[in-house]
């Protein structure tokens, strides 16, 4: 069965006898031949779309499946899957690029909607950065970086203003948008799924996402500079935090998935972190996305010295005896980190709890005293966070 609609092809992938797909996808049948006794042949579908070795990564994941409960599809159009009449699919592979979708979230929503708990959706991207070095290597220096200019800010910058965003969408009708790899991922997370698999193949990136929960509909998400994040502050209370944006949009629901991916480097900050922006990386080395955090300073959430405000994730990293002594206290603008300069996260910890310790036995002497440190080890000795 075929449902077509001007812009998507959604082909049911049925098998009455209940082989299992890789005993199929060879039949060497017309990929549109879906009906009867005949089986679709899905690498031909693929790979006429994708190319080989996408349709290799894409099957190994697909061998243990029925043909019957997988729904292949080429759509940028929720719809196409809303309303086909299978209730459900263990899992939904889609040709067409997270960057044509009109509303990526709503149709990432559908598609949560249509998979049970441990269901897989299958899809790729080309992502900004595949983007830029295709636009750099395709016309000569300088008309390459004034044409790429000109594409971010078209492609990247006015879907997201609320003046030009309406402008946009009417011209391009969705088509083309310029996507971070950190920007999906974070949406997939905030709409109930958890990657397992990610793979660069002709310079797209694949990816396989697990359904784990349902979405969390994000209403308001922040692609401005100034943004607010969730903190754990005095007495375990969230606060929001106000800083400088480093990061891509929705990267704060990757805090975990980088953790597991890469772990924590020198200082206690996350390996090779995809998730900060270039500008970012400049904003951190001087710290001057931490500035908006004076505005938090002055409401009482936080105080002049005392630890980091952390992430829920982040702090879960930490002893049960420092959480609960952390959260005595609110958290502070400048850290004890940079009177002692941990570098593991062992060593953040020590630093931390020998800090509240004598916090709680003096507190105006013991700030006074790291005041002082943090000043020499900053403006005398020159140090910086890794």
């Amino acid at each position: 069965m075929i449902i077509r609609t001007i812009s998507a092809e959604t082909y049911a992938i049925l098998d009455k006898k209940n082989k299992d797909l890789t005993d199929s996808i060879s039949s060497g049948t017309k990929p549109y031949a879906l009906r009867g006794k005949s089986k679709v042949a899905i690498e031909k579908i693929i790979t006429r779309k994708l190319g080989n070795d996408a349709c290799d990564f894409i099957s190994n994941h697909l061998r243990e499946f029925r043909l019957f409960d997988v729904l292949l599809c080429d759509t940028r159009d929720k719809s196409n899957i809303e309303t086909y009449q299978k209730e459900s699919f263990r899992a939904i592979v889609n040709l067409q690029e997270v960057n044509h979708y009109r509303r990526i979230n709503k149709f990432l929503e559908m598609v949560n909607h249509k998979l049970p708990e441990g269901g897989l959706f299958i899809n790729t991207i080309e992502t900004y950065e595949t983007r830029k070095e295709k636009i750099l290597k395709k016309f000569p220096k300088p008309l390459n970086y004034l044409y790429y200019l000109g594409d971010f800010i078209f492609h990247r910058v006015s879907p997201k203003l609320r003046w030009s965003k309406k402008i946009y969408f009417n011209i391009t009708k969705g088509y083309g948008r310029v996507l971070t790899k950190a920007e999906v991922l974070g949406r997939l997370y905030s709409c109930g799924f958890d990657i397992i698999e990610e793979k660069v193949i002709d310079n797209k990136l694949y990816f396989v996402a697990k359904k784990t929960k349902l979405p969390l509909y994000d209403m308001n998400p922040t692609y401005g500079p100034l943004i607010s994040l969730k903190r754990v502050g005095k007495n375990g209370k969230l606060i929001n935090v106000y800083k400088l944006r480093t990061m891509h949009p929705y990267s704060e629901y990757l805090q975990h998935y980088v953790f597991q991916k890469n772990n924590l480097k020198k200082g206690g900050k996350l390996k090779n972190d995809f998730r900060i922006s270039n500008t970012g990386k400049l904003l951190r080395k001087y710290w001057i996305d931490e500035l908006p955090m004076v505005l938090n300073f002055l409401k009482g959430d936080m105080k002049l010295i005392g630890g980091r405000p952390l992430s829920s994730h982040y702090f879960s990293l930490y002893t049960r005896e420092l959480q609960e002594k952390r959260i005595k206290f609110k958290p502070g603008l400048i850290p004890p980190f940079y009177a002692d300069m941990p570098e593991t996260l062992e060593e953040i910890i020590a630093s931390e709890m020998k800090y509240l310790t004598a916090y709680e036995r003096n507190p105006i002497l013991t700030d006074i005293n790291y005041l002082f440190k943090i000043i020499k080890n900053i403006v005398v000795k020159g140090k910086r966070s890794f």
